[in-house]
């Protein structure tokens, strides 16, 4: 993996760039979109970005785990857990490349997805 994270300071940064709000409108802009994302996951709502992917909260039920130390059987008790699940625009992104400095999907970067298969289906065909 690349090694990067990015910070609510780096996405602070991006919308004083890329919008124009001052820097301290950019964080509270920023920590909104954060507090108004984890309030839903909190009360069990699935949180859904277009083009970027969905959140949900899952229960698991109680079940019967072993220590692989010593292989004693340990109850793991009942949880709730974050899931992502990223959309098939922000996986073509990721695949090709496409996204190296958007933050976001657009029409164009969007649409060679629709085109991709038959190119790779055709540099698979051409080698062999």
């Amino acid at each position: 993996m690349a090694g990067e994270t990015v910070t609510r300071a780096q996405l602070t940064e991006a919308v004083y760039q890329e919008v124009g709000l001052s820097r301290n409108e950019s964080a509270e802009l920023v920590e909104s979109v954060i507090a108004e994302i984890s309030g839903a996951l909190e009360r069990g709502e699935m949180v859904k970005i277009s083009s970027f992917g969905s959140f949900a909260v899952r229960q698991k039920g109680q079940r019967i785990g072993r220590n692989p130390k010593t292989g004693q059987e340990v109850p793991i008790s009942p949880r709730r857990v974050l899931v992502f699940r990223a959309s098939h625009a922000l996986k073509h992104q990721i695949n090709n490349g496409l996204s190296q400095t958007a933050p976001r999907a657009t029409a164009s970067a969007v649409a060679p997805a629709r085109a991709a298969p038959a190119r790779a289906a055709s540099a698979k065909a051409a080698p062999g």
